[in-house]
C-alpha cells in the first residue's frame, strides 16, 4: 500500500508541474497581459463548460466547475512557485481568481436577472409574426 501512495504521489506531483509547465509556456508565448489571459480563458472555459455539461449559461453548474477549475490551477501555482513574499503570491493568486471568474458571473447574472438582454432577435422576429397577422 505505501509504494502505491508513493506513486500516486509521484504521478501527481508530476502531472502538476507538467501543468505548470504548460501553462508558463502559452503565457510567455502569447503577447498579451497575464490578466488579460485569465479574463479571456476564464470566459472560454466557462461557455466550454455549458456545452459539455449540457447547460445554459444561466444555470450555476458551469459556473462552479469554472471555479473549482481555477481553484486548481491556483493551487498549482501555490505548489510549483515559491516568492520571496507569501502575502504577495496570495494575494496575485486571489487575483488570477478574481479575473478569471468575474465576467463569467456578470454575465450569468445579467442572464438570470434580464434575459431579455439576450433575446433581442427572438423578441424582433416575435413582434414580426405578430405584425402579419
Amino acid at each position: 500500500m505505501d509504494g502505491f501512495l508513493q506513486d500516486a504521489w509521484g504521478v501527481l506531483t508530476g502531472a502538476m508541474s507538467s501543468w505548470h509547465q504548460g501553462k508558463l509556456l502559452v503565457e510567455h508565448a502569447l503577447t498579451i497581459s497575464h490578466d488579460t489571459l485569465h479574463v479571456l480563458v476564464g470566459v472560454i472555459l466557462w461557455l466550454l463548460i455549458a456545452l459539455l455539461v449540457r447547460r445554459p449559461i444561466t444555470s450555476w453548474r458551469p459556473w462552479l466547475w469554472l471555479l473549482a477549475i481555477i481553484c486548481w490551477n491556483e493551487t498549482v501555482d501555490l505548489w510549483n512557485e515559491t516568492w520571496p513574499d507569501p502575502g504577495e503570491q496570495f494575494g496575485e493568486g486571489l487575483k488570477d481568481l478574481a479575473l478569471t471568474v468575474f465576467l463569467p458571473a456578470l454575465i450569468m447574472a445579467a442572464a438570470r436577472l434580464r434575459p431579455d438582454l439576450f433575446r433581442q432577435g427572438a423578441s424582433r422576429a416575435r413582434d414580426r409574426r405578430k405584425r402579419r397577422k
